[in-house]
């Protein structure tokens, strides 16, 4: 779904080589360069407003978390839930699932934009493009 890679940040900043590399510790996804589509920083932890979960519907390994993707991306209130990963490597502790960008949590309170704004997030998506 996302290609084999290498993945380059919006400013030319190498993010990992395949897609073995961005699923361990060897991609260089942080704070600093999980960059918006204009290159500017999104707000983490701490941060006001906090905007650090992001949209993923995935296990640390990639693959996709049944019942954990607001309805396959088609669901938008109450219902549904999300896994959300932190683009700043931040979480509550110090816990692999904390610091995953692809897999630390779930939202909660459905799939709305406030219901995602309640857990640190704001409906982002990772875009791994192709080309």
């Amino acid at each position: 779904r996302i290609g084999k890679g290498p993945w380059f940040n919006a400013k030319g900043v190498k993010i990992a080589d395949d897609v073995a590399s961005l699923h361990s510790d060897a991609n260089a996804i942080t704070k600093q360069t999980a960059l918006d589509e204009k290159g500017e920083v999104v707000n983490g932890r701490g941060d006001k407003p906090n905007r650090h979960d992001v949209l993923t519907g995935s296990k640390p390994d990639g693959t996709k978390i049944a019942d954990q993707t607001c309805g396959d991306w088609t669901l938008s209130g109450a219902e549904g839930a999300a896994m959300t990963g932190h683009h700043d490597r931040m979480g509550l502790d110090d816990s692999a699932a904390a610091k995953s960008w692809n897999s630390s949590h779930a939202s909660r309170g459905g799939c709305s934009q406030e219901a995602l704004r309640s857990t640190g997030g704001d409906g982002l998506f990772y875009c791994f493009a192709m080309n």
